[in-house]
């Protein structure tokens, strides 16, 4: 029982122990209750509500606490508040529920539908709606009335009068009329014809109310339709219907549900109070109020944009109870309300939890979270575990920090759980460890930044909070922190099914990569584990409303401490590199990360950045984000050597029906798409939205729709883009097949990039080398060609084919990635490379690299099979070593560089294996005074011939191995030349070419010729009529097979026909 009145709270701490069994059966209030050697606590299941209120419950070893069962779920309602702000435990803290090791919490309230998706759109300020539809039947012949109730739109009655068989209907009918209550809304449709035996008296009844209209028997073109027509009734109310996907199994009046934002900002999610509706279909529940915002209930473009609607009541609540204002801790800097809610913290025998909600939980202090699995290690039958342990059904929300963290356990079920309105990642993996944990039909919405980690904070968290970085660090928040995330994943083999990431300020689903486990789970797994760990199950899951991107797989942290020469804060942002394989093992087999059916919709940035090996996605569906999809290189070229990534069967729609709606805050409004309406932008008027953005590659893009790109003045919307202020590689095996596009002019489907706004000057190194194969010529209409920039004359022949539109030009070829050329001493040089061919067309190349690095690397795409001189902006460097990459055997070029007169050489060749880290030499180049001697080189010996009044020093390179379809290298390992040079001291800069050239120009040649252009088709009549090539397909006897013309370029055809 409660304690009476002014009786010192102190006095009332509860202890169960020793094999005494407790059953609560009315409110309490009591300081704590500690359950412990064989005690066990019951809530008793009653018709009346009960209210227990204490500091903190304890459960020990062998203790218990019970709340119903899965087979009998708890029926009634109880509350469970936490309060108090002291009395703090070692280990669990204070304001908690703690499960200690040995003990047993088992709460299972009612099933309910967790969370589902609107079906039909919910309009701003939309009114109450009933419909109902009057559908031509034969024998339904006549006048048919409904008498509607105009407050609830529900027909109270409703009749049929065929008044054109029997005047007796025609009396009955003008009774029927004559005997409607006033006030009623009476409805009537003329079914064929009504008027043959329609009496006087049933038209004066009729004409009293107004005059009828027949409903006319339509055809066209001899085919008959059956008409219909239907009656909208809009109730004046406060309230509105909401249309849903399913049925709301135990939802009812009284409970609270949040409907997700199917715009740009998380913040148009919008909360509702259910009320009665006796007449809601099976699938509708009324609301109390009007939406502010629109919210998508239907598939737009294609796409499946529907808002999530969660359920936040459960019979069974957990809360914390919170002081007016924040006060006491750091966090007050930060936010204006008591961030220092409840938690629950397990270390456990058996934990099960279903049908909980949990309410201002979650503290701004480490390892004090709604619900916190810590150090549990296995908690599936792999750990002795039956049933496995599992939360199901939960509602988190309102919460102070995080929703559920998993730390260092592994095979935790996690299902149809919703977090809502959240402190920090939500759904939180912490150290690195966890693994074969299962989110199973998970939703997190209005996810915000909190101040624990690095990557919760926002901006002004990261620059004010610096303990942990070193003395006098300056944070830069888009690098170290801002990393707020609904799903934050510190092992890939993890498993995500049908989730929704529904709005965060930075990111949906994040997997992250700890190269070495961090805190107490340190020494748990070898280094650079995870980075090769094989993903777990991604299928079916869905991100919009998120500020940075859907999805991103990407990064590190930080697992050392900060130090003089590393100054950032321990668990801070990083690069990190993602190549998955067979048992975590590099030296095993790749093991492709499978993405299936993501959808990505409304995300400022980026529907997806993945960066990793063999990162494969399958029919996924991405719009109206700034850049559809990012698919960056599985490692810094030569590490994780061979991995590609692909993208199949998938759907990215630039701007679609889904226009969003103009508010006095929304800073990004203005005109879109191909009829220039207004609608919301991703990130302002004229950033370039992209579908496809290349990046390095290689990548592979197989039959995939772009739907609704069109570029206007000012604002180059393409399908396919390139990353922006790039000074990566670019990758020639980059390709696409089967594309698709609808509705996109061919202006709109490439666009290379030009000096402006968001592109800059276009002078970084990726920018100028940006290549892909387009094998079938769904893209540019010519089969096999290559689209490279316009002014990159190392790839360029004279039948290239300039496409202005797309700052692009159309090219036949074959292409290397890379002569991949690596400077030192000094490394702070720019490069100038020449083909022979077009002399007066350099290209000048910065380096990959920051111009502090103790070495410099190049990367330019080249023509194999020719000519080319390198020229410095300094003295040459002292050691460069070109690397073949994308050579296969026998391919190869000749190459002579720049030195100083009086420069001396030693000239090797060698070969690197990635995984061994070895370098093995292979051969030594020696010096020929006849230069057509270098092309006779080969693998132990080769030549090099200085041409000392021009100052270029010439070599062949040539590849002498097999390579493997995606790798970068042979399968022996990387083939290099090393050229170390003795270079005189005060030597001006190397620039040869005006020594070089005529000198060893040649005429341009094209080793590859042009492919003919795809044939363009419009249907004349019954027939087709060609344009461009009309001997390259017939139709009928005779001519060339239509297999000639790939599957995509049949598609059209038959669409055209439809």
């Amino acid at each position: 029982p409660p304690p009476p009145p002014h009786t010192n709270i102190e006095d009332h701490r509860v202890t169960i122990g020793y094999g005494r069994k407790v059953l609560l059966t009315t409110s309490a209030t009591v300081h704590s209750i500690e359950i412990l050697n064989g005690g066990k606590l019951v809530i008793a299941d009653t018709n009346r509500a009960i209210l227990l209120r204490t500091k903190h419950i304890l459960i020990g070893n062998k203790g218990e606490l019970h709340i119903g069962s899965p087979d009998c779920p708890y029926k009634g309602n109880l509350t469970i508040s936490l309060f108090g702000s002291d009395e703090e435990h070692s280990y669990f803290g204070r304001k908690y529920i703690g499960v200690g090791t040995g003990g047993t919490l088992e709460i299972h309230g009612k099933k309910k539908l967790s969370w589902t998706f609107l079906n039909k759109t919910l309009q701003p300020g939309e009114s109450n709606q009933n419909n109902y539809l009057f559908q031509r039947s034969w024998g339904s012949r006549g006048i048919i009335i409904h008498a509607i109730d105009p407050k609830t739109g529900e027909v109270l009655h409703d009749d049929r009068f065929d008044t054109y068989r029997s005047k007796d209907e025609s009396r009955r009918l003008a009774k029927y009329v004559d005997g409607v209550e006033a006030g009623l809304i009476l409805a009537m449709v003329v079914n064929d014809e009504g008027s043959n035996n329609l009496e006087d008296s049933a038209k004066k009844s009729l004409f009293r109310l107004g005059s009828p209209s027949d409903i006319l028997f339509l055809t066209l073109n001899n085919i008959t339709f059956r008409p219909q027509a239907s009656i909208s009734i809009d109730m004046l109310s406060n309230s509105s219907i909401l249309e849903l996907a399913d049925q709301p199994e135990g939802w009812g009046p009284g409970d609270r549900v949040v409907v997700a934002s199917t715009d740009y900002s998380m913040h148009q999610a919008e909360e509702f109070t259910l009320l009665p509706c006796p007449t809601c279909t099976s699938n509708q529940v009324k609301v109390q109020g009007k939406a502010q915002f629109t919210h998508m209930g239907e598939e737009v473009d294609g796409v499946d944009m529907r808002a999530e609607v969660g359920l936040l009541s459960r019979n069974i609540l957990l809360r914390g109870e919170m002081e007016p204002g924040c006060y006491g801790n750091e966090a007050c800097k930060f936010f204006d309300f008591d961030t220092f809610g409840g938690h629950l913290k397990r270390g456990f025998r058996a934990v099960h939890i279903s049908g909980l909600e949990l309410q201002h939980m979650g503290q701004q202090t480490m390892g004090h979270y709604p619900v916190h699995f810590h150090m549990n290690g296995d908690v599936d039958a792999r750990g002795g575990y039956d049933p496995p342990t599992a939360v199901s059904g939960l509602s988190i929300h309102h919460s102070f920090s995080r929703c559920v963290t998993i730390h260092s356990s592994n095979g935790l079920l996690v299902k149809d759980v919703v977090g809502y309105d959240t402190l920090g990642h939500c759904y939180f993996t912490e150290d690195g460890p966890e693994e074969r944990n299962t989110f199973d039909h998970c939703l997190g919405l209005m996810v915000r930044a909190g101040t624990l980690l690095p990557s919760d904070r926002d901006s002004k968290m990261c620059r004010d909070i610096t303990d942990g970085a070193y003395p006098g660090y300056v944070a830069n928040p888009r690098q170290d922190c801002s990393a707020t995330s609904t799903f934050w994943i510190a092992n890939p083999n993890n498993n995500l099914i049908n989730c929704a990431a529904a709005g965060s300020e930075e990111t949906g689903f994040w997997f992250i990569f700890h190269h070495v486990p961090t805190g107490p789970s340190e020494g748990l797994y070898s280094p650079g584990h995870t980075e090769h760990t094989p993903m777990g199950q991604f299928t079916n899951n869905r991100a919009h409303s998120n500020y940075r991107a859907g999805m991103i797989l990407d990064n590190g942290v930080k697992t050392t401490q900060a130090n003089d020469k590393d100054k950032r804060p321990f668990l801070s942002l990083i690069g990190a590199r993602y190549g998955p394989h067979q048992d975590a093992d590099p030296f095993k087999p790749r093991v492709p990360a499978l993405i299936h059916h993501f959808v990505a919709y409304k995300n400022q940035d980026h529907g997806a950045w993945l960066r990793g090996g063999d990162v494969w996605l399958d029919d996924c569906q991405f719009a109206d984000n700034g850049i559809g999809l990012t698919l960056a290189s599985g490692g810094t070229f030569p590490d994780d050597d061979g991995s590609r990534q692909q993208v199949k069967n998938s759907l990215f729609v630039g701007e679609s029906e889904n226009r969003g709606m103009p508010l006095p805050d929304n800073r990004i409004w203005g005109p879109g798409g191909s009829d220039l309406t207004g609608r919301t932008l991703p990130r302002g008027i004229d950033f370039p939205i992209r579908g496809m953005q290349i990046y390095d590659g290689p990548i592979n893009m197989q039959n995939c729709t772009f739907r609704k790109y069109t570029a206007l003045d000012g604002r180059h919307t393409s399908a396919f883009g390139f990353r922006l202020n790039n000074s990566w590689q670019s990758c020639p095996n980059n390709n696409v097949t089967d594309i698709i596009f609808d509705h996109v002019p061919i202006t709109s489907r490439v666009f290379f990039g030009e000096p402006g706004p968001w592109f800059n000057k276009m002078q970084m190194d990726g920018d100028k080398t940006t290549i892909f194969h387009d094998i079938d010529g769904s893209v540019s209409e010519y089969p096999g060609a290559f689209l490279v920039k316009e002014d990159n004359w190392l790839l360029r022949h004279p039948d290239c084919i300039d496409v202005p539109d797309w700052k692009a030009a159309i090219c036949s070829g074959h292409y290397a990635q890379v002569i991949y050329v690596q400077t030192r001493n000094p490394a702070n040089l720019n490069m100038h490379i020449v083909k022979d061919e077009y002399p007066d067309r350099p290209l000048t190349l910065e380096g990959a690299l920051g111009k502090k690095k103790h070495y410099q690397q190049f990367q330019p795409v080249i023509t194999l099979a020719k000519g080319y001189t390198v020229h410095w902006d300094q003295a040459a460097p002292a050691e460069v070593t070109i690397w073949l990459i994308n050579f296969n055997k026998n391919d190869w070029i000749n190459v002579g560089l720049c030195y100083p007169q009086g420069t001396t050489f030693t000239v090797i060749s060698d070969i690197h294996n990635r995984l061994t880290k070895q370098t093995r030499k292979t051969g030594v180049f020696t010096w020929t005074s006849q230069r057509d001697k270098i092309q006779h080189s080969h693998l132990a010996r080769g030549y090099y011939y200085w041409e000392e009044d021009t100052g270029l020093l010439f070599l062949k390179v040539k590849a002498h191995n097999d390579r493997e379809q995606f790798s970068f290298c042979s399968a022996k390992g990387c083939e290099r030349v090393k050229i170390t040079a003795i270079i005189p001291k005060g030597s001006p800069p190397s620039n040869c070419m005006a020594q070089a050239y005529p000198r060893h120009s040649e005429m341009p040649v094209v080793d590859v010729p042009m492919p003919r252009k795809i044939p363009n088709v419009r249907p004349v009549g019954k027939g087709i009529k060609w344009e461009g090539h009309p001997t390259f397909f017939s139709l009928g006897g005779g001519g060339a097979s239509p297999n000639f013309l790939p599957p995509w370029w049949l598609k059209r055809v038959i669409a055209l026909f439809k």
